[in-house]
């Protein structure tokens, strides 16, 4: 058979499977707005590097937004659908601001000229087109939110009007549908993983206040979900964690009547509005899959959306009461369906190709049950090489879904085996809440309760065992070399936390509230506690050859604390190699991407005894 034209064009038919999983065309669920539904904002990689991009589907018409070296993800369109919101950074430092660009196509301008640079703490605007309401984070001010009056019909607005301020973590919730209240979410008492809400007015009044702290003695979880889509109705949806996992209620902030909404689900569970109000779309998470259901309000009757077995990403209600979701499973790359029939969006171009599904592991831990999902090459027998993936997060967990690093490993003839250790989300509050004061050892339990399964089952080599991750999962992979020296063959670390001591004090102004939260204090109240959660107190125990990858523009792992453990890896002549990148925490860049896999996978099979199976 020839080689198509498109096989041409890419080299396709040479290229790895594995690189062509990064490669295929991928797109986001589609955003709509509000009061112009045909009008959509979705995220693609198709030119290689991902952007936002316009959708037009009355005329099918398709355009790409920006056009930035390292890519743009963050975007929202205005409710009536004529201006794109983007958040444009430098270099992925995750610090800038908001620009916007007319839907049809034009020139980008400030879209809040007296707002100077920040990270990103929440938007959003008014339907009505004048109400913008921002939510800015920096070192110096701790958590702003201003809202700015504009013109109407895309007009300039106003001076910016500051209406909160904290020195904790605070962010902007939802504006109303009629635009007169404004939700926060809040840490102001000081536990960056357990939000409290307040509804306020534009002009800064408080409406009302919900706080489930109990006390400050169990914090309880609180996250807005979104006003209903009525001009008038003052009910908020509201996320809880009152039976100890995620559930959604009703909560009047006019009245402060609340209402309960027993699903019966199992796991967590989120919801937002349909678009008349009449509903919720219900996205329920657990172990590991995600379905949807339609829940009327007026009868609480639940009712299940079917969908393929496997996770659900996203998903939303469409004006004509049909639901768009992102699918996929471990085996089957991502795809957005629809209820009405058929898929939603599909890229031309290259398709992703398979993968093997994953198998579920329950393994007995210090902590209680740990759910751990398994990988490995189609009719492989063990003992094999074997990667453990860490997720990042720390609060999120790993799930039957596409990803494109653990099925490279499986193609190079490894099994993958990624660990929901006690931390992740998922699993209920207290699962999640475990993670505190023993911060990074808690999790190493787990890790190495799945490993010794691992080993013990008959899958895994203990000779060619490679401890890996990104962010909270690099993180965690050196803090396993220096604390589990014995375990690890090689050790892959990418945007990691290194010496947690320096990382905090170079870190965004939220990192540090969530690391003041973990470890009860900042390095200075609890010395001990960072020393003993931080890489670098065990450097010298590592005797694994280390691969650490680093974004130079990161604002959550930085840079100068990555290079101190470095420096003490060269000082003791420790096998490793350093790979820094012109980025921020991680690349949109789909060839930097390959490049860093590529990197990694080298370097595993240089230093195992025997590389892959």
């Amino acid at each position: 058979m020839s080689e198509t034209g498109a096989e041409k064009a890419t080299g396709s038919k040479s290229m790895p499977d594995w690189e062509k999983r990064f490669r295929a065309p991928r797109v986001s669920l589609p955003d709509w707005a509000e009061d112009a539904p045909q009008r959509s904002l979705f995220v693609s990689n198709a030119t290689g590097t991902y952007e936002l991009y316009a959708w037009d589907r009355t005329t099918g018409a398709q355009r790409q937004v920006t056009d930035r070296p390292n890519g743009t993800t963050d975007g929202v369109l205005s409710p009536d659908g004529e201006w794109i919101w983007w958040f444009n950074d430098k270099d992925g430092d995750e610090f800038g601001v908001w620009l916007r660009q007319p839907f049809a196509g034009g020139p980008d301008e400030p879209a809040v000229p007296g707002l100077e640079g920040s990270y990103p703490a929440g938007l959003a605007l008014g339907r009505d087109g004048r109400t913008v309401v921002v939510g800015r984070s920096t070192d110096e001010d701790g958590s702003t939110i201003h809202v700015v009056r504009q013109d109407g019909a895309g007009g300039r607005g106003a001076e910016p009007v500051e209406v909160y301020r904290h020195r904790e973590s605070a962010g902007v919730g939802d504006l109303s549908h009629d635009g007169t209240l404004i939700a926060v979410e809040h840490t102001e008492h000081g536990d960056a993983m357990h939000s409290a809400l307040r509804v306020i007015r534009p002009d800064g009044s408080t409406v009302a206040e919900l706080d489930d702290t109990e006390g400050g003695t169990v914090e309880l979880g609180l996250e807005v979900l979104g006003f209903a889509p009525v001009d008038g109705d003052t009910r908020l949806l509201v996320g809880h964690q009152r039976r100890g996992r995620w559930e959604p209620m009703l909560w009047d902030v006019a009245t402060g009547e609340e209402s309960d909404l027993v699903l019966g689900l199992p796991g967590d569970v989120s919801a937002e509005w349909y678009p008349d109000g009449s509903a919720l779309l219900i996205a329920h998470g657990f172990e590991a899959r995600g379905e949807l259901f339609r829940y009327d309000l007026a009868s609480r009757e639940l009712v299940r959306i079917e969908t393929p077995a496997g996770s659900v990403s996203g998903a939303t209600a469409r004006p004509d009461g049909s639901v768009e979701y992102m699918w996929s499973s471990a085996a089957e790359p991502p795809v957005v369906r629809s209820t009405s029939g058929g898929v939603v969006l599909d890229p031309p171009g290259m398709k992703a190709p398979r993968s093997v599904p994953v198998e579920d592991v329950w393994v007995e831990g210090p902590g209680g049950r740990i759910h751990a999902l398994v990988q490995k090459p189609a009719g492989a027998c063990g003992p094999l090489p074997t990667v453990f993936e860490v997720h990042g997060g720390p609060t999120w967990h790993d799930s039957d879904s596409f990803a494109a690093g653990p099925a490279a490993w499986v193609d190079h003839g490894y099994a993958v085996v990624r660990v929901n250790y006690r931390g992740s989300t998922g699993y209920g509050r207290e699962w999640t809440d475990a993670l505190k004061h023993r911060v990074g050892l808690i999790e190493l339990e787990d890790i190495a309760a799945v490993r010794e399964w691992a080993v013990t089952s008959g899958l895994a080599d203990p000779d060619r065992l490679v401890l890996a991750g990104g962010s909270w999962g690099g993180y965690l992979t050196l803090l396993g070399l220096g604390t589990q020296p014995e375990a690890w063959a090689v050790g892959l670390a990418a945007v990691p936390v290194a010496d947690y001591v320096t990382a905090y004090h170079d870190e965004m102004e939220a990192l540090k509230a969530m690391d003041r939260t973990l470890l009860g204090g900042t390095p200075e109240e609890v010395p001990e506690r960072f020393a003993a959660s931080s890489p670098l107190t065990y450097v010298d125990q590592v005797k694994a050859p280390v691969y650490i990858s680093a974004g130079v523009n990161d604002p959550r792992c930085p840079i100068r604390q990555i290079d101190n453990y470095v420096d003490r890896l060269v000082a003791r002549g420790a096998v490793h190699e350093v790979y820094r990148y012109d980025a921020g925490h991680g690349s949109l860049v789909v060839d930097e991407r390959i490049k860093q896999v590529a990197l990694e996978l080298d370097f595993a099979a240089r230093h195992l005894a025997g590389g892959g199976a």
